[in-house]
């Protein structure tokens, strides 16, 4: 029965993993099945996940946070970007993921996925020229930080994903072995 549960802990997992691409906080999911999964089948030796890799898997998905939210920041401000801009990038980020993931619905398994990574990219730039522009900023140069914040989009998501996928093969790991 414990193998049973652990596999669904990697698919639950995985799954999780997946909800990134969405802009959803997937790796915090991964924390709390991995936490729930602790609580019930703790580390006794033999097998069971200890609160040890509960822990690190908390502090790397605070890393994987970070690294989405300097990537997206820094480029699109490196480029002059202005906080009206930002905010309406990240607003564009979430309408964007989410409705390139239904658009995509029809294509199996992988359509939901790149649609939501690149409605994500779509709605940041979208945002980001609207906010610029919006600020009084000329076509030119509300592209030019557009275009950023879509590259920085684009490079947070690549890294919370690259982190969760990581936090996943700890977990099932510690999990299964």
């Amino acid at each position: 029965m414990y193998y049973f549960w652990a596999v669904t802990l990697i698919l639950a997992n995985a799954i999780s993993w997946l909800s990134n691409a969405l802009s959803a906080p997937g790796n915090w999911l991964i924390v709390a099945f991995t936490a729930l999964f602790a609580w019930f089948f703790p580390s006794d030796g033999d097998r069971g996940i200890s609160w040890t890799t509960v822990g690190v898997l908390a502090g790397i998905a605070a890393i994987g946070e970070a690294i989405e939210f300097a990537a997206g920041a820094a480029v699109a401000g490196k480029r002059g970007g202005s906080r009206r801009g930002m905010a309406l990038a990240v607003a564009g980020t979430l309408i964007g993921s989410i409705a390139g993931a239904f658009v995509t619905l029809p294509i199996p398994i992988v359509g939901p996925v790149i649609g939501a990574i690149a409605g994500g990219a779509a709605g940041a730039f979208a945002g980001a020229w609207v906010g610029e522009y919006w600020k009084g900023k000329p076509l030119k140069e509300g592209y030019h930080i557009a275009t950023g914040a879509m590259l920085g989009r684009l490079l947070g998501t690549a890294g919370k994903l690259l982190v969760g996928a990581t936090m996943v093969v700890i977990a099932a790991i510690d999990a299964l072995i």
